[in-house]
């Protein structure tokens, strides 16, 4: 049987059962972005309860503090890989769904750990259950749209995602006016759960039959091949990598930027949800104007602009004249700028990939995460009580991204 694209609210004709009820345009990128949302709460959740882990679990380095945060992403990072060719092979939902399964029994985990050891333990392998989530949560769209309409859903799902920033280090410092810190992974585990079943009723499988892919190391090994030696894959998968690490710098550290530099542990809630507010705004801008100005012409024109902020930014902070409110304002704009290119990069790394999306979205994610988690770390670990590390690194990386795409693109910016 022939394969033809399928609306959003159709089932697969090869599913010989009662169909499923229909999905909308509108819970389909809902249900993409509740995926794309439980891995981002595995971070961003946890960033109030840092001290409080520290002072629980006796870590006597207060950097050490940001390996709460590494563990989950290097595990995610490190094993998306193998959930491509995998869902190739057997579908998505047949991997996706064990994935958020283990990711809740994870959580669950965390919250009895004992000791430091054991808590970076279970974050590793939570991580690694929540790479199937977010890689296959990539593939799905891919499976459904492409081009500029794939751009439009990435972003808007990316926009509901981003609301994380603004709402879940609150949520977490709610959470434990009531219960200790171990109680945000036991609600962590029951969103997850709740994703699960949503997923299991409404989603059907989105890859047909015939275009599975035999699970063979000559076919996986050839999909990586075209995926690695493609210059606009490997290319704007590096953009999108080296970003992404500036923004774990920024991540791993803010709680440590608002508790030492600036001695102001109670401005850390409404400021992050202030900075990704301008990010979800970005998100949002993108999905409206990408299918006006594409892809390329966006993301470039944002970066170029990242890069001017950054550039100011360091200035401020290298002359000493940084104050939390100029922090809030400069990072905001970076935001801003990050939000309009992050979706446009991905989109534009996955947009040769169509026979091969599951294990081009697994290759991709894995290589910007764990090179996101090793510039992230540079970044975070380099905190010595100022915002010197972090103004600097974002215009390092923005420039550095800037350089590929100029490869990338033979010298024509945008």
């Amino acid at each position: 049987m022939r394969w033809r694209r399928l609306p959003v609210n159709a089932a697969p004709s090869t599913v010989a059962a009662a169909p499923r009820p229909a999905m909308r345009f509108g819970e389909f990128v809902a249900l993409v972005a509740m995926l794309q949302t439980s891995t981002a709460l595995g971070v961003d959740l946890m960033l109030p309860a840092l001290p409080a882990i520290g002072h629980s679990l006796r870590i006597a380095t207060e950097n050490d503090r940001q390996f709460v945060i590494g563990a989950y992403l290097l595990g995610l990072g490190s094993t998306m890989i193998l959930y491509g060719p995998l869902a190739d092979r057997f579908g998505r939902r047949k991997v996706i769904l064990p994935g958020l399964v283990a990711f809740a029994a994870m959580s669950l985990l965390c919250s009895i750990s004992g000791s430091f050891h054991m808590l970076i333990a279970a974050r590793f392998v939570q991580g690694a259950a929540a790479a199937a989530i977010r890689t296959l949560a990539v593939a799905i769209v891919r499976d459904r749209y492409e081009g500029r309409q794939m751009a439009r859903v990435m972003s808007l799902s990316m926009m509901i995602v981003l609301l994380v920033p603004i709402l879940a280090p609150g949520i977490g410092q709610l959470i434990m006016t009531v219960l200790p810190w171990r109680g945000l992974f036991t609600a962590l585990s029951l969103f997850s759960a709740g994703v699960a079943i949503w997923l299991c009723a409404r989603l059907p499988e989105t890859q047909p039959e015939e275009n599975r892919a035999p699970l063979t190391f000559g076919r996986v090994a050839g999909a990586l091949r075209i995926i690695l030696t493609n210059r606009f894959s490997l290319g704007y998968t590096l953009c999108g990598s080296i970003l992404y690490g500036a923004l774990l710098g920024f991540i791993f550290s803010v709680q440590q930027i608002f508790e030492l530099a600036f001695r102001r542990p109670d401005l850390l809630a409404p400021s992050y949800a202030v900075i990704g507010g301008v990010m979800a705004a970005g998100a949002l801008s993108n999905a409206r104007l990408v299918e006006r100005f594409g892809t390329r012409r966006l993301s470039h024109s944002a970066l170029i602009a990242l890069i001017a902020v950054a550039a100011l930014h360091s200035l401020v902070a290298l002359r000493g004249w940084e104050s939390v409110w100029t922090l809030i304002l400069l990072q905001s704009l970076q935001m801003f700028c990050f939000g309009l290119c992050w979706s446009n990069f991905n989109a534009m790394a996955m947009q040769p990939m169509a026979k091969a999306a599951g294990t081009a979205a697994s290759t991709q994610s894995a290589i910007s995460t764990v090179g996101g988690v090793v510039v992230g770390s540079v970044l975070g670990q380099s905190f010595d009580g100022t915002t010197k590390p972090i103004a600097v690194g974002f215009l390092i990386a923005g420039a550095s991204a800037l350089a590929i795409a100029l490869a990338i693109e033979r010298r024509r910016a945008v």
